[in-house]
């Protein structure tokens, strides 16, 4: 126990402590124990009934934002303050005005009543006892009574991953009376400065575009039914997180970007360099291939298409169709040879009657035609190398003013 008068200390704290206590219930709350007086005393100048705790929160750090397990750590100061009339009673040391006592005692804060404050969203929590349990108890003039603790607490939040990893994401904090009503404790914002965060906080992957405290959680806390008897008191935050965007830039939008690009080194490629262009187009493929499962494995697996599944979909679909292009093109630049018909061996003795005698103009024309046929096949197959060559990063530049303004909006 540490007893800090603010002037005078002497064994009077002590002795004023042990009397305070001495008669106190503390499953009693402080507006029962008012209602008890009134009803006893109806002249009594204070009224019972429900106690106000004044709820104050000092967040100290944010960890990881997990979106595969969709929850996020955070550090946190759980300031409550509340009056107890029992506090009032008796006589104050010397100069009451200015004292107070600061317990962080385990044995004694827990002879003290203290709102059943949980956190409705925390998966799983701790207290800090490094290198004392991190506790405060003051109790002040007049009854005045802080209640101080530090936890480490790591709530659920449900993202909505649609635009994932150009999304904004909105997580709560929440706290609710656990086994009282509204009508017994009702939690509200201190008026002063209900909500703070630790100078210069940050977030490892996202950053804190706002934060705002409301006087309701998102689901009504009812442990019973839905009776308004039976509603317990909720308070919330609503955190908005916008994403950081620098770490998937670097290592899943620029990758990919590449590789789209490097297929299209096939277009520039001779149209007979078939072995290049088949390594080429096929180890493109394999590899964003590869990254988009890569992506994918990082991620809890969602019923919905994601910003970066598109965006994976659409570079896979590019490389792909530039080599169908290339099969497209050697297919006909190898047309020539179902055009031609190969001329029969003869041998040299009969080369010269033959050529002076039994050709005829037909098979002239058709050797013509198959030799026309060649080229136009062949400056077919290369027009479309070139129009590949400005048609792939015109039809991949509008995909991209479609997509970033769609998923940066």
């Amino acid at each position: 126990m540490c007893l800090i008068p603010s002037s005078h200390p002497s064994p009077s704290a002590v002795s004023f402590l042990d009397d305070l206590l001495e008669d106190y219930d503390r499953r009693v709350t402080p507006g029962e124990f008012l209602s008890h007086l009134r009803e006893l005393d109806p002249d009594f100048p204070f009224a019972g009934g429900t106690t106000h705790v004044n709820v104050e929160l000092l967040i100290r750090s944010f960890g990881a934002v997990n979106a595969d397990t969709m929850d996020y750590d955070a550090e946190l100061y759980l300031r409550q303050s509340w009056d107890d009339f029992r506090f009032h009673r008796g006589q104050l040391p010397h100069d009451h005005n200015n004292f107070h006592l600061d317990l962080n005692d385990a044995d004694i804060i827990k002879a003290v009543w203290k709102p059943d404050t949980y956190f409705p969203n925390a998966k799983q929590g701790e207290f800090h006892y490094v290198a004392v349990p991190n506790v405060l108890l003051r109790i002040g003039p007049k009854g005045r009574v802080l209640y101080v603790l530090r936890l480490k607490l790591r709530f659920s939040c449900m993202m909505d991953l649609t635009s994932y990893p150009l999304d904004t994401q909105e997580c709560y904090i929440e706290l609710a009376s656990f086994a009282r009503t509204k009508n017994d404790v009702l939690l509200r914002w201190n008026d002063t400065k209900p909500l703070s965060f630790n100078h210069g906080i940050r977030m490892a992957n996202f950053k804190l575009e706002h934060a705002q405290y409301l006087d309701a959680c998102v689901r009504t806390t009812t442990l019973l039914h839905n009776a308004p008897e039976h509603e317990r008191s909720c308070l919330s935050v609503r955190l908005s997180l916008r994403r950081a965007f620098g770490h998937h830039l670097v290592q899943s939008y620029l990758p990919s970007l590449l590789i789209v690009v490097i297929s299209w080194v096939s277009f520039w490629l001779d149209v007979d360099a078939i072995p290049a262009r088949v390594t080429l187009g096929v180890t493109t493929l394999l590899t964003i291939s590869a990254e988009s499962t890569d992506k994918q494995a990082a991620l809890a697996p969602v019923s919905y298409v994601k910003a970066l599944d598109i965006w994976m979909a659409a570079c896979t679909m590019f490389v792909f169709c530039a080599l169908l292009e290339f099969t497209a093109v050697s297919y006909l630049a190898r047309l020539r040879s179902r055009e031609e018909r190969p001329s029969p061996i003869v041998p040299d003795d009969v080369a010269h009657f033959t050529m002076e005698q039994r050709i005829d103009r037909s098979r002239v024309r058709q050797l013509a035609s198959a030799k026309e046929a060649e080229r136009f096949f062949r400056r077919t197959a290369k027009g479309v190398d070139r129009v590949s060559r400005l048609g792939f990063p015109l039809m991949f530049g509008i995909f991209n003013l479609v997509y970033w303004p769609y998923y940066m909006h």
